[in-house]
């Protein structure tokens, strides 16, 4: 039965465009690749336990990590065609929502309706057991990374599973233990792993709203307005905690990296009399000032 995945997952129905799709890809959609190894690293996690697979952010999230990862910048796309596409190739089976079992012929072009078609998927509950068990699943992950991807981003393809299983663990330590002290040894060899891991814990506990001006904008894509910001920076004091981070929209970081914004001690902002300088416009950003509850996660 393995080898029939296997081959399945080497045979998957990909469009097929030299003008579309780059030379890394060999000229292929690495969509349907990409779903299935953020399938991988999310079961990998712990995070899918069960044969049932829903359109999560953190799956979302997890995909969005791989085509980042070697796709030319500013290339738009979405999770929700493999999402659907899927469907052609034998083993992936969608649970409609109540109501939508005439939808399944209808294709989606983006996450919103993918959420409103679908509850979730199921694949054969064969290759379910298969993902589940780290052996498999590492052959059917080498087998999709070497059949659709250029030899030169392999390893970085690799790496990237490696990024995604390490970031979460460092994620899981950083709630579990929000006293916890790690050496600057630890904290730097982790590298892209830290990084990842510290901006998602900062940014779900803020769920995705700016600490000091308080947007939040979250697309179905999984694109969010905001980032991990440390307030003592990490130069200085290798502090990953989650009292030591806001989740800033990227005018309010930039402002608080300039010394522009800050947070007081009752969690109010602080506005400095610099945004006023001559040919300024600070704009909205003098209206935020006393403003209370800002960054109030903190404590």
């Amino acid at each position: 039965m393995l080898e029939k995945y296997l081959k399945a997952f080497s045979n998957l129905r990909t469009d097929k465009n030299r003008n579309r799709y780059p030379a890394i890809t060999k000229h292929r959609a690495p969509h349907k690749p990409f779903l299935l190894l953020s399938i991988m690293d999310l079961i990998a996690q712990g995070q899918i336990s069960k044969n049932f697979i829903e359109p999560s952010y953190d799956l979302v999230e997890t995909w969005n990590t791989y085509y980042s990862r070697i796709m030319p910048p500013g290339s738009a796309t979405s999770m929700a065609y493999p999402f659907f596409h899927l469907r052609n190739e034998g083993f992936w089976h969608r649970i409609p929502n109540p109501g939508y079992e005439d939808k399944l012929d209808t294709p989606v072009y983006s996450m919103r309706k993918v959420r409103e078609f679908y509850t979730g998927v199921k694949v054969d509950d064969e290759l379910f057991q298969y993902l589940c068990d780290l052996e498999t699943r590492e052959r059917l992950r080498l087998v999709l990374i070497q059949t659709y991807f250029a030899p030169e981003v392999q390893p970085a393809l690799l790496e990237q599973g490696r990024v995604n299983y390490e970031a979460y663990e460092y994620g899981k330590k950083l709630l579990a233990d929000p006293e916890a002290e790690y050496s600057r040894e630890e904290t730097e060899k982790s590298g892209k792993a830290r990084d990842q891991g510290f901006r998602k814990v900062i940014v779900n506990l803020y769920s995705h709203r700016c600490a000091l001006c308080g947007i939040r904008m979250l697309t179905p894509e999984g694109h969010t307005v905001v980032e991990a910001a440390h307030i003592k920076p990490w130069s200085e004091s290798h502090d990953d905690m989650p009292t030591n981070g806001l989740a800033l929209c990227r005018l309010c970081h930039w402002s608080f990296d300039e010394g522009l914004m800050s947070v007081g001690k009752r969690y109010e902002v602080l506005v400095s009399k610099r945004v006023q300088v001559e040919r300024n416009l600070p704009g909205h950003i003098l209206t935020l000032r006393g403003k209370w509850d800002a960054g109030k996660k903190l404590s």
